[in-house]
């Protein structure tokens, strides 16, 4: 073999060697930052690319993945996840108390992110703690406590501001655990029994409230309906009563019509209607301490009393001259039933039934 044949040979395992690592993968969604003789080149994409052996090589980045740091050469473009230990917070209010947060990130600028900050972890890391202090000691215990939105969106905000020149985006800061003291969690748990004791307190007194209130109604629906059931019964009660009185009124008109019809159709004489007056005025004296006497009968004794007082009064006095004593009463009572004794009076006929009153159904 000559010297020139090794020459070749030689020769082409450089080239070979140098296409060999001049030729990089670059895969989806990462990018390789190349730098040319020490100075920032270009930034190769996903795929296929061709370096210059010996003047290009690649810059590593520094990568956290957990609490563990990791250098490639590849530069991941995907959305990160960060994740911090507890740090201590004093609130406005003097409280300490621990906070762990997470947040998420992502390379928009690789270069910025080589050259721009040394350590692109390590950065956001010191970054996000302290401006979570600074945060959480302006808002006292209570406002750390139901305001973690507002405390992730400042959060945020002032993390996304400072890590832009360093060509990273902050997509989401979350606070993953507040952790206050022993003494604080007792007093809120004391706080929390008081206050839900406070509430079933008031949630008796409203359900005792609103069942008085629906008795009250009750009773007063039960009151209404009562007295308007009473009102209906009455009425109908004085219908009914109304109804019986025009029957009654209506029964006795035709039975007066049917016996004064009787009366007539049979041709009655004085002497029997006389019989009939004397046999009702015994039915009406039965029973009781009752003394019926008749119209006639009274007339008469009234008339022989008045005769009695002329007769003492003409024995006693004697009239005088131009004076004339004047006919009373009891005389004129006297004469009319001696007129009565001697000539009897016949029995008035009506031609027709009495006239009732229309009554109102």
């Amino acid at each position: 073999m000559t010297f020139m044949t090794v020459v070749i040979i030689i020769a082409m395992l450089v080239v070979g060697f140098g296409l060999i690592t001049g030729i990089r993968i670059v895969p989806q969604a990462k990018v390789m930052v190349v730098e040319r003789l020490g100075k920032f080149h270009h930034v190769a994409h996903s795929g296929l690319n061709i370096l210059i052996p010996v003047m290009d090589t690649p810059r590593a980045f520094e990568m956290r993945t957990g609490n563990r740091f990791l250098r490639s050469t590849m530069v991941d473009l995907r959305e990160q996840v960060m994740g911090f230990e507890t740090v201590q917070v004093i609130t406005h209010d003097n409280v300490n108390m621990e906070v762990g947060s997470v947040i998420y990130y992502q390379v928009i600028d690789p270069a910025k992110a080589l050259y721009a900050v040394e350590n692109l972890a390590l950065a956001i890391e010191q970054l996000t703690m302290t401006n979570l202090r600074n945060i959480m000691g302006g808002l006292t215990l209570d406002q750390t406590l139901t305001s973690r939105e507002t405390v992730n969106t400042k959060l945020r905000m002032v993390l996304d501001e400072a890590t832009e020149k360093w060509g990273v985006k902050v997509t989401r800061v979350e606070l993953r655990e507040i952790e206050p003291p022993g003494a604080i969690k007792e007093a809120m748990a004391k706080q929390m029994t008081a206050e839900r004791e406070r509430r079933a307190e008031v949630t008796k007194a409203e359900g005792d409230k609103a069942a008085a209130i629906l008795q009250a109604e009750g009773e007063k629906i039960s009151r209404i309906l009562r007295a308007e059931a009473e009102r209906d019964a009455e009425v109908a009660r004085a219908e009914g009563h109304k109804r019986a009185v025009v029957l009654e009124a209506e029964a006795k008109a035709e039975a007066t019509r049917l016996v004064f019809e009787a009366v007539h159709a049979g041709g009655a004489t004085p002497e029997v209607l006389a019989l009939r007056y004397l046999e009702t005025l015994q039915e009406l004296g039965k029973g009781g301490n009752k003394v019926f006497v008749p119209y006639e009968a009274s007339a008469a004794l009234g008339s022989l009393g008045m005769l009695k007082e002329l007769f003492n009064k003409e024995g006693d006095a004697t009239p005088t001259a131009g004076s004339r004593l004047a006919p009373s009463a009891a005389a004129l009572s006297a004469q009319a039933l001696a007129r009565n004794v001697a000539q009897p009076q016949p029995v008035p006929v009506r031609r027709g039934p009495p006239a009732l009153p229309q009554q109102d159904e």
